[in-house]
């Protein structure tokens, strides 16, 4: 794989906070609970519904069945959810959920078990992971406990941002110069400003990995059309993530995402080089490339210098389908090889090993771990 380790400056752009009007529209919390998700899960059956196409794909041109039936799917605002959390199988399917995928503040000791002998490795998403969800992507601030937390975390271990987001805005929202940033669902690399001394086995070399370079100047032109074709929806907002655009469609009307996704679909038959993909509340156009969050994570443990190591542990906690990538990865490494933790509050299919339900059980997650590795390093000087 060809990389470029360089050192560079440390960038940042402001975020802007701006107010988000929410005209109409009643949320529900997303992962949906698992009863809408089945009810979804027919429709998408029934539609021939795919959660990934390229733009010239049949999927993406053959009408709103795909586009409104799958932002449902992702985002029920819709009475079918509010009917399965009153009829109590909530509570019945995440028991059965929980057994499958345990919280990892219950497993704590067996998941620090896996890590004997092994070195630690942190890779956290940041948007419902390290701050919680809001309507206004650009409010999404993180709290200054959790910032101390990964702070904390990163002293111990090396820890890397992997976020959707474009890489600076990540950077803006965090503040932590010492961490890895991979933007753009891993698009965009960037190694720490500064390298802490007690990462001595880790390349200490900053590292910039772009490869979608090439793509730059179209997506560009893509947002600005997605800008201009959108203007028109109450609620939508379009974000230029560098390699990536998201159309937020949280503060829409629900009568409004056909439309929406129309609307996005009509500007991307022009560019047969890019995908439309969906996460959460947001339609997200990438290039066609085979990268993700799952190949960011490798090409980090490969910078790290931990590349087909079997003396390292990756732990990965994310709370998207974006994430699911990341979390294949470390399943095909095999038992006791990587530690997948899924962040919701409600069941939802994903390859991750353990659960935490919000931001909060994140924090205490990762505090945890912090006073663990300070305990075994203070055994480790009595002996």
């Amino acid at each position: 794989m060809a990389k470029s380790s360089v050192a560079v400056p440390e960038v940042g752009v402001p975020a802007a906070q701006a107010s988000c009007p929410c005209p109409g529209t009643t949320l529900f919390p997303y992962p949906p609970p698992r009863g809408a998700g089945i009810a979804a899960a027919v429709v998408r059956r029934k539609c021939g519904l795919q959660v990934e196409l390229g733009a010239g794909a049949a999927g993406l041109l053959g009408g709103a069945c795909w586009g409104v039936e799958s932002m449902r799917a992702s985002s029920p605002t819709h009475a079918k959810a509010a009917a399965a959390l009153a009829a109590g199988a909530v509570d019945e399917e995440r028991a059965a959920w929980m057994v499958r995928h345990p919280s990892a503040l219950g497993k704590f000791e067996q998941i620090v078990a896996a890590s004997e002998g092994k070195r630690i490795v942190m890779f956290l998403d940041y948007d419902g992971t390290l701050s919680p969800i809001v309507d206004d992507p650009d409010a999404a601030f993180m709290s200054e406990t959790m910032r101390m937390a990964v702070r904390s975390v990163a002293k111990h271990f090396p820890t890397a941002i992997v976020s959707g987001r474009c890489r600076d805005k990540v950077f803006e929202f965090v503040k932590l110069a010492e961490l890895y940033y991979a933007g753009s669902h891993g698009m965009d690399i960037k190694g720490p400003a500064k390298a802490s001394s007690r990462h001595a086995k880790a390349k200490a070399k900053g590292v910039v990995f772009q490869p979608a370079s090439e793509f730059l100047p179209m997506i560009e032109e893509v947002h600005e059309r997605l800008v201009e074709t959108t203007r028109c929806i109450p609620g939508a907002k379009v974000e230029n993530n560098k390699f990536c655009v998201s159309v937020h469609f949280r503060c829409v009307h629900e009568k409004m995402w056909g439309e929406l996704s129309e609307s996005v679909k009509a500007v991307l038959r022009e560019y047969p080089k890019l995908r439309l993909t969906q996460g959460r509340m947001v339609l997200e156009v990438r290039p066609t490339i085979k990268w993700d969050k799952g190949k960011a994570l490798e090409f980090l443990l490969d910078s790290l210098g931990f590349a087909d190591c079997s003396n390292v542990l990756p732990v990965y906690i994310g709370d998207d389908r974006t994430d699911e990538d990341a979390f294949k990865v470390l399943r095909r490494r095999g038992q006791g090889q990587g530690v997948g933790i899924l962040v919701s509050k409600h069941p939802k299919e994903t390859t991750a090993s353990y659960s935490l339900q919000e931001p909060a059980e994140v924090m205490e997650f990762l505090l945890r771990l912090v006073e663990w590795k300070r305990l075994y390093r203070a055994r480790l000087r009595l002996q």
